[in-house]
């Protein structure tokens, strides 16, 4: 398919259906003397990921993570991909109250101590509820996600280093942790919007809400932009929707431009898998509807 709908400035991340969950939990402490919050998101394997921040500041922080032995350890990555620093938590126990470990710099050395203490606790299985700080956000604000098991009901985005609400949007999602949300100029003016999941359907299909920033109101509102796995291409200025189909044999695409905050279809394409030639190949539209 990269042949079919070309390169774009930024795709939003497929979100698959969350199985395996071993905890999701909210916690709130120290590194050192400086106050942080945390978002936990880990799998039965061990495998995970968590997003926290300075309260000072509000600047999120997205780490990977793993579980090996009871020992849980995050990596906190810089711009250019290195390590900045790792998270160490021993005789990790995703049933405690409290999550006690270490934080280490990767250049000096130093180390400081971590201590974390559970909030909330939200599982998949419609238990627990807590609002989950996200791993993207603005340059002054930032998105917690209400959530009630595997069910995301609002948006609250705030003012960083101040924490006052600006705005909350009500909503009904599926919920995907700390990584919901996702910014982006959606209607190419320039200003930055953000898009939270949605919901996943079958094959690699899924569906976001798309929210636009109103300069005047200084407030989001739903845009209403609708389709299956869009991607925004900001040079060209065009919205690509592609549709698959019957486990990737049908794949229907379209291209949108926008205008006064609307898309308008452009263009349509099919595509079917040719049994000979094996692999997709264009017919009439008509053949994927």
């Amino acid at each position: 398919m990269k042949n079919i709908l070309g390169s774009v400035m930024f795709v939003l991340p497929v979100l698959l259906a969350v199985s395996n969950v071993f905890g999701q939990a909210g916690y709130s402490g120290f590194v050192g003397e400086s106050p942080v919050t945390m978002v936990t998101n880990l799998y039965s394997d061990g495998v995970g990921s968590a997003t926290y921040v300075y309260d000072k500041f509000d600047e999120p922080i997205r780490l990977d993570g793993k579980v090996v032995k009871k020992k849980l350890t995050f990596t906190e990555k810089d711009a250019k991909n290195l390590t900045r620093a790792t998270l160490t938590f021993e005789n990790f126990d995703a049933k405690s109250a409290e999550m006690n470990g270490i934080w280490k710099e990767a250049k000096t050395g130093k180390i400081l101590d971590i201590k974390l203490k559970k909030d909330f606790e939200v599982g998949y299985d419609a238990s627990g509820e807590g609002e989950l700080i996200q791993s993207d956000s603005l340059p002054d604000r930032y998105f917690k996600v209400v959530v009630s098991g595997d069910r995301a009901s609002a948006v609250k985005i705030f003012e960083k280093k101040t924490d006052r609400l600006i705005q909350k949007i009500e909503l009904d999602c599926q919920q995907r942790g700390a990584d919901s949300i996702f910014v982006g100029d959606f209607n190419f003016d320039g200003i930055t919007d953000f898009s939270i999941f949605e919901s996943s359907y079958a094959g690699a299909n899924t569906s976001s809400l798309y929210y636009l920033y109103d300069p005047a109101k200084k407030e989001f509102f739903n845009s209403e932009f609708e389709g299956t796995s869009l991607e925004f291409d900001e040079k060209k200025k065009l919205i690509t929707m592609t549709n698959q189909c019957c486990a990737g044999s049908s794949v229907t695409t379209a291209t949108y431009k926008v205008v006064k905050n609307k898309m308008v279809l452009v263009s349509e394409s099919c595509f079917r898998y040719d049994e000979k030639k094996g692999e997709l190949v264009k017919r009439p539209i008509k053949q994927c509807q």
